[in-house]
């Protein structure tokens, strides 16, 4: 699963990864409003009493990374909750094992409410006692107990790793490795801009990735899928320069012009000055360009270090 290979040290590629976007990947699907018993969720779902959490407990089965046997008291569109002496928490839809992709509310509701009064085997993925926030997984209970701290000491930087995506998000893709999630942050999906996760990886794919950073103290690994292949920016004034005409492909249209790609990973803007467009009619942008279309363009001026590559617009005849 793991394998070496010749790139540069994440330190020497990177800056620190910011931890601004850990933040986000500690608020993703997770909340939900515990009410008074009997009481109905405004997704819908069944709710029990909140009980009083065993937080010494918790992080004995997170640190020892052992299975426990829950039972489903309730749901949200998020997914489930779960009870037992002295624990309570979330388990993610993401990290039920028998949920399809895809699925529509209803029909995801009607699976989660069959959950309701099952008993799941479940391993705890989150300790936020500050938070009052304990997340389960069923996924990563099937790798066995004490597979995500073998994870943690076998995995490094550097290595390719493989997985399955399970879950994709706004801010990056969560990768299974199996028994130990990592993220691919969505700076780290394409050297080029990422309109949205989605249009990368979908739930359910099967991917390599390069680890950059493991912390098992927070319990985090981060991947990179960018990183499998070269920095196109590092090579473009090889191939490149300023006043040679090429073919681009539209990739994106703004009020100042239209972003081309030379290639996977370099775009350029074409700006509206170098249109033959007439004055204030910049709403006609919409209408000259869409996403895909092959354009004629000169190159003006590369900046590989800001990654900034000027255009400007050669009329068709």
């Amino acid at each position: 699963m793991l394998s070496k290979r010749n790139t540069p040290s994440i330190e020497e590629q990177d800056p620190a990864l910011d931890e601004g976007w850990w933040a986000s990947v500690l608020a993703d699907e997770i909340s939900y409003a515990s009410t008074q018993k009997g009481s109905t969720s405004k997704s819908g779902g069944q709710q029990s009493q909140r009980i009083e959490v065993d937080w010494d407990l918790v992080r004995d089965l997170f640190e020892q990374d052992e299975i426990v046997n829950l039972q489903v008291q309730g749901f949200n569109r998020g997914g489930l909750l779960v009870t037992g002496e002295g624990l309570q928490g979330f388990v993610p839809v993401s990290h039920l094992v028998d949920v399809p992709v895809g699925i529509g509310e209803e029909e995801r509701k009607r699976i989660l409410m069959g959950y309701v009064s099952k008993t799941l085997r479940l391993k705890v993925i989150e300790c936020e006692p500050t938070q009052e926030r304990v997340v389960f997984s069923e996924r990563a209970a099937l790798a066995g107990e004490g597979r995500r701290r073998t994870l943690f000491r076998e995995l490094k930087s550097g290595e390719m790793v493989a997985g399955v995506v399970t879950n994709v998000t706004d801010f990056g893709v969560f990768v299974d490795l199996g028994g130990l999630e990592g993220l691919i942050h969505v700076s780290e999906l394409s050297w080029g801009r990422v309109q949205h996760p989605r249009d990368i990886l979908q739930v359910g794919c099967e991917v390599q990735a390069l680890v950059m950073q493991v912390s098992e103290e927070n319990a985090r690994v981060a991947l990179s899928l960018k990183r499998l292949f070269p920095n196109p920016w590092e090579r473009i004034t090889q191939k490149y320069n300023p006043g040679d005409v090429v073919c681009a492909t539209i990739t994106g249209v703004t009020r100042f012009g239209a972003f081309a790609r030379l290639e996977e990973g370099v775009e350029g803007l074409i700006h509206i000055s170098s249109m033959n467009l007439p004055h204030g009619h910049t709403g006609l942008l919409d209408k000259q360009f869409r996403t895909g279309q092959l354009v004629k363009v000169r190159i003006l001026h590369v900046d590989p270090e800001k990654r900034r590559l000027g255009l400007s617009l050669i009329a068709s005849e």
